[in-house]
């Protein structure tokens, strides 16, 4: 069974707009009424990401069943999932983010995947959403050896996690250094199914000149979650590989200036077909959360709003008319 969440880091979950009690309960109920049952979060530090990890969950909500209450009273059923950038660095240890194709930096990844999952669990979700690879600016020199590490050290991520009954899913951006001599796929290869699952983002996807249709069916008994979107424009200039790329090409649109990289699934022509997506998961029998994003989004609520009225009107629609393979009628 499909079910359908929305991201919340379009609301800019930082201490510039999401500081306060209110403003989190009028962002879980705006994705409450726009018809969706679930929301991802964004792993964060520091006390100005109040919904970042679980240490700043229990002190802004007492505990995380206090947390898990309010989403409960905002009309959701649960958290869906936890998107995690291991590269990202926590004030709450004092330690700086990890590249996972450093060996070293396994013991503190599994630790830190322990803690999110373990929290996770508690939170009704079952998918920990991760970032495989740092961007490739910051690594073009990914080999094989190197693929090899990422795949040790998220296959012991995998293990690590099962314990709290989570399950692990790679999540593959635009930006990674995993564009670079096909290291997405062979990662895909080297890790262990049993372990290590996929999150398919369709923007992402799409955006690194890859058919998301076509990764899926290629690689449909892998995915655990798949994040839905739609894009306004494609790299296929290479600028992936500018240095800061996360400030010059994701966030300034790079030399073309791309007004936005992310965009409703109902805007004008759009580059992911969206309904023909969902269908072919209900075909597959695909079990598990959509989670719909439309990332930096300069109007949040719009957004949602626009994006659920897609979800009520043509995706669901879609999806309940199609039987799948195993379950045909």
């Amino acid at each position: 069974m499909i079910r359908w969440a929305h991201a919340i880091n379009h609301f800019k979950p930082n201490f510039d707009d999401f500081a306060r009690r209110r403003d989190h309960l009028r962002a879980l109920r705006i994705v409450s009424i726009s018809g969706f049952t679930g929301i991802e979060l964004t792993a964060g530090t520091g006390r100005w990401e109040p919904l970042g990890n679980p240490e700043q969950m229990a002190a802004n909500f007492g505990d995380l069943g206090g947390f898990a209450a309010f989403v409960r009273e905002a009309g959701l059923d649960g958290v869906s999932s936890w998107f995690w950038d291991p590269m990202t660095p926590y004030r709450e240890d004092l330690l700086p983010g990890s590249d996972p194709a450093d060996a070293a930096s396994r013991p503190v990844l599994i630790e830190r995947a322990r803690w999110f999952a373990s929290a996770l669990a508690e939170l009704g979700g079952d998918v920990l959403v991760a970032r495989p690879a740092v961007s490739a600016w910051q690594r073009p020199d990914l080999d094989d050896d190197d693929i090899a590490v990422l795949a040790e050290t998220w296959n012991a991520v995998g293990d690590a996690i099962a314990e709290s009954g989570i399950r692990l899913g790679l999540h593959f951006d635009f930006l990674s250094a995993l564009r670079v001599r096909d290291g997405l796929e062979k990662l895909v290869a080297a890790t262990d199914p049993g372990r290590v699952g996929l999150a398919l983002d369709t923007g992402e996807l799409t955006i690194a000149g890859v058919d998301p249709h076509d990764f899926f069916h290629r690689h449909a008994d892998r995915v655990v979650l798949v994040h839905l979107k739609n894009v306004g424009a494609v790299d296929d200039i290479g600028e992936y590989t500018v240095r800061n790329a996360e400030h010059h090409v994701r966030r300034a649109g790079g030399s073309r200036a791309v007004p936005r990289w992310y965009v409703e699934l109902d805007a004008p022509s759009p580059r992911v077909d969206s309904r023909r997506f969902v269908a072919d998961l209900a075909r597959r029998g695909y079990d598990g959360w959509v989670v719909v994003e439309s990332e930096l989004s300069p109007h949040p609520p719009t957004t949602t709003m626009l994006n659920g009225w897609q979800l009520q009107h043509v995706l669901a629609p879609a999806v309940a008319a199609e039987p799948n393979e195993e379950d045909p009628r």
